[in-house]
């Protein structure tokens, strides 16, 4: 089988370095395993990696702190971060510091799958467009054109139609449409205005669930329940609902310039824009 990529596995419970070297060896991947933060400075120090699976619970040097040495020294390497329902929060503040995803232990098969294919992808795609030169943009107007000052012209008409009404979802086995917001299951991908928007796994399945249950207005509680899968307390799915929020929408924004996709009703939650 062909290696899609190699992999350090970073975790002191053998169970767990077993279950995941396993798992993605049969995936394709070529996977090291080491179970002490040193040890897996001392590999990256001397070893490229694609991706490399974070503990965060580590004796010793913690896994923040390979996290925090693995952007300095190999920016490059995709990183997911390996976290207990208990340290939620410390899971987060690794997103913050560069980790593409988080997941519980112990893993679902089929989300460590996907989480792996989509920071891979992910990374990839960082580093192919830091690769290419910036394109050139020509200033010169176009012939036959004059500039106009932003002083003489007169302001746009008040439309006096009332609003397009909101998009309905259309629903298929693969497929989620929301006006021009499309949704593929199977391709893991978001597009948006005929932009594809790259997400987190969590990303991608909490703007999934958000369109299903457009228009109606989703709480932060039932966003973790129903995406994560975990009960949790109000202000810690405050939270962490916020902070996927707003990375979803800033990548929004980046790809498209929208920022109408996801509103945010206070004190009640979140729901698809009208």
């Amino acid at each position: 089988m062909t290696s899609e990529g190699k992999i350090l596995v970073v975790d002191d419970e053998a169970a767990v370095r077993f279950f995941l070297k396993e798992t993605l060896t049969r995936e394709g991947y070529e996977v090291v395993t080491v179970e002490s933060g040193e040890a897996a400075l001392a590999r990256i120090s001397e070893e490229h990696f694609d991706l490399a699976l974070i503990d965060l619970k580590l004796n010793g040097i913690g896994g923040m702190e390979v996290l925090t040495q693995l952007r300095q020294q190999a920016p490059q390497t995709a990183a997911i971060v390996l976290t207990a329902y208990a340290s939620l929060e410390t899971a987060v503040v690794a997103l913050r510091h560069g980790a593409h995803d988080y997941l519980f232990k112990p893993c679902k098969i089929d989300e460590l799958r996907k989480s792996v294919r989509t920071a891979l992808a992910s990374s990839s795609e960082e580093a192919a467009a830091a690769a290419s030169p910036p394109k050139k943009i020509d200033a010169t107007p176009p012939q036959g054109t004059q500039a106009v000052s932003q002083l003489n012209t007169p302001p746009p008409p008040v439309a006096t139609h009332p609003p397009d009404p909101a998009p309905a979802v259309e629903k298929s086995s693969n497929i989620l449409r929301w006006g021009d917001l499309v949704i593929d299951f199977i391709r893991h991908t978001v597009t948006l205005d005929g932009e594809i928007v790259d997400f987190s796994p969590t990303e991608f399945d909490l703007l999934a669930y958000l369109v299903t249950q457009a228009p109606r207005v989703v709480s932060p509680q039932e966003l973790t329940r129903e995406v994560q899968g975990y009960e949790s307390e109000s202000w810690e799915a405050r939270n962490t609902a916020r902070f996927h929020i707003y990375h979803i929408r800033q990548k929004i924004k980046s790809a498209t310039g929208r920022a109408d996709v996801i509103r945010t009703i206070r004190g009640v939650g979140y729901a698809i824009g009208e």
